[in-house]
């Protein structure tokens, strides 16, 4: 199915493969034939995942069918011409879960070295460069894993670690293009290499991984129920009054992606639990701060208060908060995502030109996130349809380079 259709107009074509009537499909989500046709012909907006997620059910199709993802990664001078299906091979590398051992051409990284290359590679994905993190992603891995199995003692277990932050960050990556099944097994194999070091703080940060790999498959009560395991497993460690500041990040953290799955789940009571012990956390952490990459602090809880409003439906806490959070002081891909939010909810108010500026300005800042993001895709592609006229050079513009318009 062509990149150029609206999630409405993918509800439609699915629906009609499947013999459904649009009252007959409405009815099995609760919803009535003439808001689905209104969903169909793109004049009400289709953009919250709880709402997606029950008509992928009803249709017996993926999220990402509906969300028209996976998207292609484009070639740049940062990504090469290597790229998903590179990392795909790395991951598929039979090696990594035999007892053969992991082949090598004889170097095995140090680990001051791997400690450095893993940073470097986790701080361009901050920097919203994601072609470059996919392309550098499958030679990371291969010397994380040479690492791991060639050294011994105390630098084993420390490249056990950098091997599963690196296993982290293909499964952070691989989540924003959509590649769902790549994520959860690259998560899957982070927690495997870390398992035997014990460590709760690299074990904590692989399960948001695995929280995102549920969250894009529309799994929301599986990734609320793994937050409330994964914060048992850490709360031990977290009674210490020394608790290390990146512990405290890591499960800050993870009540913010548990809170999007609550507000996905339409679960307004468990969102509200869950945004509570991460300001909890933020308050006891003391600043914004950016400990094993969470970019974890007020300002971020702050964001998913935003975000989990929109899910929610609440337009207005989204409209009032959203353009009033400050984030200069985060990592561009933070900045961005919140952008896209502020972008959803004056769109959603009937604030289209606000909306244009937002997402222009996130494109701007971060043009390959936008463009692999659904919610840019899906606005763009929707102001093009509800157009009376001929759409300006400036909007036409824009769904070129997302790719939504031939």
């Amino acid at each position: 199915m062509p990149s150029t259709l609206t999630i409405g107009e993918r509800v439609a074509w699915y629906r009609r493969r499947r013999g459904l009537s649009q009252e007959v499909l409405a009815g099995l989500v609760g919803r009535t034939g003439d808001w689905l046709g209104k969903i169909e012909n793109n004049r009400i907006e289709l953009d919250r995942l709880s709402v997606i997620k029950s008509l992928a059910d009803v249709l017996d199709v993926s999220l990402g069918d509906l969300l028209a993802e996976p998207s292609l990664l484009d070639w740049t001078t940062d990504s090469g011409t290597d790229t998903v299906p590179a990392l795909r091979a790395a991951l598929m590398n039979y090696r990594a879960i035999s007892p053969f051992g992991h082949a090598s051409d004889g170097q095995v990284p140090s680990v001051v070295d791997l400690k450095q290359d893993v940073g470097a590679l986790w701080s361009a994905y901050q920097e919203s460069r994601f072609g470059y993190v996919t392309g550098r992603l499958p030679d990371l891995l291969h010397r994380a894993q040479a690492a791991a199995d060639g050294l011994d003692g105390d630098d084993q277990d420390q490249a056990r670690r950098l091997l599963g932050l690196t296993y982290q960050l293909a499964a952070t990556q691989l989540t924003k293009l959509g590649e769902t099944d790549l994520a959860w097994i690259a998560a899957d194999r982070g927690l495997a290499a870390v398992r035997p070091t014990g460590d709760p703080v690299i074990t904590g940060s692989l399960f948001r991984s695995v929280g995102h790999a549920l969250h894009s498959t529309g799994r929301y009560r599986e990734a609320v129920r793994l937050t409330e395991d994964a914060a048992a497993y850490l709360e031990g460690h977290l009674r210490q009054p020394t608790a290390a500041p990146a512990l405290l990040s890591v499960y800050g953290t993870l009540f913010l992606s548990g809170a999007m799955a609550a507000a996905r789940a339409n679960d307004p009571a468990t969102t509200r639990t869950f945004l509570t012990t991460a300001d909890e956390t933020a308050t006891r952490l003391g600043t914004d701060a950016n400990h094993l990459w969470t970019a974890f602090g007020p300002t971020n809880v702050a964001i998913h208060r935003v975000a989990t409003a929109a899910e929610l439906g609440d337009v207005q806490v989204a409209v009032d908060l959203g353009p009033r959070v400050d984030t200069t002081g985060l990592p561009m891909e933070r900045r961005v995502r919140h952008a896209l939010e502020v972008a959803r909810a004056y769109n959603s108010w009937n604030h289209a030109e606000e909306a244009q500026a937002a997402l222009l300005d996130a494109e701007q800042m971060a043009p390959e996130q936008v463009r692999h993001h659904f919610l840019s895709r899906q606005l763009a592609l929707t102001w093009i349809r509800r157009q009376r006229g001929k759409p300006s050079v400036e909007l036409v513009g824009l769904a070129r380079r997302l790719n939504v318009l031939d």
